[in-house]
């Protein structure tokens, strides 16, 4: 791998927050192109686990691997299941979690993956290369169903119009490539000069439904609170409004004790079990945004693991699911 091939947005940032020491172990999420994991292996004697779910990036960490002096451990899977890999590569505990939540530029960057409005291709979107396709998702949801899923985690306004489209189209032609989705989307939502694409919101949402991206987060967020030790620290650099709100909740959730009131002071207090590192998201400098308009967007977010037992773990929210979709409902 090219050591200039991929800066990761607030790299610089995100792994000061992590603060690497000698002798650590740490897990990188959210591999991609390793940006986070040279930084950190960049500090004598750490220890890192890299986990993705795309084969494309495992594989393209392998010189690394090679280069780390068997520093680093690379494992295909999703980053929801850190601490079952952790337990597997036999650690019970780490000091340090670094995530970079959503699509790489990497993976936007290649039409097969099918991911972008701006490349003709398949209209894939698979982070895994593995289950249903967006194509499978737009032949197969019903019109409310899409709708939901344009409105939930694209925040689509006109979400209803772009669903009624699809399905219309649907009946005419199978719709397979990302140039046929984002045209049909742009007849019906209309942009106004220097406005995003008017398809952008529509593919997000279709992108995240897709890979289960919410779900992902919540589950990947309780699974570093179980594996990080007392002092261990967690950054998360995320990219839209809906990924950090469930970033910003976690982390206040659980830098607050509760459970109990003053009316029913006998009920067992939870303590916290992070102390905040940022009261307020870090972003981009504008010489960052200017280099990667990527950064833009970039919220990092960080927290201390305190001593006291991992929170219960939070009930998924009940949005679309994947499974509910494909099996009819």
């Amino acid at each position: 791998m090219s050591e200039t091939r991929h800066i990761p947005v607030l790299g610089r940032e995100a792994v000061a927050l992590l603060a690497p020491c000698e002798g650590g172990i740490y897990v990188d999420a959210t591999f991609g192109a390793g940006g986070y994991t040279r930084a950190i292996l960049a500090v004598a004697g750490t220890r890192v686990i890299g986990i993705d779910r795309d084969r494309t990036a495992i594989a393209g960490g392998f010189d690394l691997v090679d280069r780390s002096a068997g520093r680093l451990t690379l494992v295909e899977d999703r980053f929801s299941r850190l601490a079952e890999v952790c337990a597997v590569e036999g650690v019970d505990a780490v000091d340090g979690v670094v995530m970079d939540v959503g699509v790489s530029s990497m993976q936007l960057d290649q039409a097969a993956r099918g991911f972008s409005f701006r490349l003709d291709g398949p209209l894939d979107m698979r982070m895994s290369g593995e289950g249903p396709t967006a194509a499978d998702v737009i032949a197969k949801a019903s019109e409310a169903e899409l709708a939901d899923i344009f409105y939930i985690f694209g925040e689509e306004r006109h979400s209803r119009a772009v669903a009624r489209a699809i399905v219309a189209a649907r009946r005419e032609a199978p719709i397979t490539t990302t140039r046929v989705l984002a045209d049909l989307v742009a007849r019906v939502v209309r942009g106004k000069p220097g406005d995003i694409h008017p398809a952008t919101r529509t593919f997000q949402g279709l992108r995240i439904f897709v890979n289960e991206e919410l779900d992902e987060l919540h589950l990947a967020l309780a699974a570093a609170e179980r594996v990080l030790k007392p002092g261990g620290r967690l950054a998360v650099v995320s990219f839209h409004s809906l990924e950090d709100r469930i970033v910003k909740d976690f982390f206040n959730a659980r830098a607050k004790s509760g459970g109990g009131s003053r009316h029913l002071p006998e009920l067992t207090q939870t303590a916290p079990s992070f102390r905040l590192l940022t009261k307020r998201p870090v972003t981009a400098s504008e010489q960052e945004v200017t280099a990667n308009p990527r950064a833009r967007s970039a919220k990092l977010r960080g927290a201390e693991r305190t001593e006291a037992a991992p929170h219960a773990a939070d009930r998924l929210p009940s949005w679309p699911r994947l499974s509910d979709v494909m099996r009819g409902g």
